[in-house]
């Protein structure tokens, strides 16, 4: 824990807070655009392609932010907890490749590229966020309530704007429905885990998880020696119950006559009948 409260931490938390950054270089595009560009009119991708001034700052925005998400989240993977930690880096990945694609490949340039770079980043994104949300939930609940409710935007913001759902939003408003959060989840979730590490509160959760594993092994060590000792005298008392079934009967433990006693032929059912 150590080593994921010191540097790697503090790095992994700075490189998802400085995803801020597109909304950054997204303004001065805006800004510089020559011709009439609204942000609930127009999508993100406009403002790389070939008739946007700030084609060239806004195409390398996208390709800083894949590398950002990216190596935020593998800095960070050890602070994250449970099963969902492992989904984590790979949606969160594809969100990364996606907005690679985006950057490199622009919507008047390679369009099929584009498109799927676009699919990757918000799809990946949106759910990468839910799974973040589960393996930081552990650590706080307000975080995980926090990324798992701006999860949810960004899934239903890409679920509507997928489908052409944009008639309140607008197509580029919707598209921003969908990929905003998921910088501004990062971004949030960086500084909180870096707060957490600074305070001590990731090593004295740590610390209570490992108390916690250690109380189940004992509980179930404790579980299985009651079960062997149950099972011990249970076969215990079949062996005793078996004997006392053989004397009554008149044969061995083994099935054999017994020597003290013996059996009319004439009558089977007549009680045994004793020698000498």
């Amino acid at each position: 824990m150590a080593a994921v409260t010191s540097n790697r931490l503090r790095w992994g938390a700075l490189l998802w807070v400085l995803t801020l950054q597109f909304f950054v270089v997204e303004a001065v595009a805006q800004a510089r655009y020559t011709g009439p560009y609204t942000r609930a009119d127009d999508v993100i991708s406009a403002l790389g392609a070939a008739d946007s001034p700030a084609r060239q700052l806004m195409n390398a925005s996208f390709v800083v932010q894949a590398a950002l998400i990216l190596g935020g989240a593998l800095l960070l993977l050890p602070v994250l907890r449970g099963g969902a930690a492992r989904v984590v880096p790979a949606l969160l990945g594809a969100a990364a490749l996606g907005v690679l694609l985006v950057g490199v490949f622009p919507t008047d340039g390679n369009s099929t590229a584009h498109a799927v770079g676009a699919v990757l980043y918000l799809a990946g994104g949106a759910l990468g966020l839910v799974a973040l949300a589960y393996a930081v939930r552990p650590l706080s609940e307000v975080m995980g309530t926090v990324v798992v409710l701006l999860g949810i935007v960004a899934t239903a913001g890409t679920i509507f704007f997928l489908t052409g759902v944009t008639r309140y939003l607008g197509e580029g408003g919707m598209e921003r429905a969908a990929a905003y959060p998921l910088p501004i989840t990062l971004a949030l979730t960086g500084a909180a885990l870096w707060w957490l590490g600074r305070g001590g509160d990731l090593a004295a959760a740590e610390s209570s998880r490992r108390a916690e594993r250690e109380r189940e092994q004992a509980r179930l060590a404790e579980q299985a020696r009651a079960r062997d000792a149950a099972l011990e005298s249970a076969a215990g008392g079949d062996r005793r119950t078996g004997a006392t079934a053989a004397g009554r009967s008149g044969t061995g433990a083994d099935g054999s006559p017994a020597d003290d006693a013996d059996t009319d032929p004439e009558d089977p059912w007549a009680p045994p009948r004793p020698r000498g």
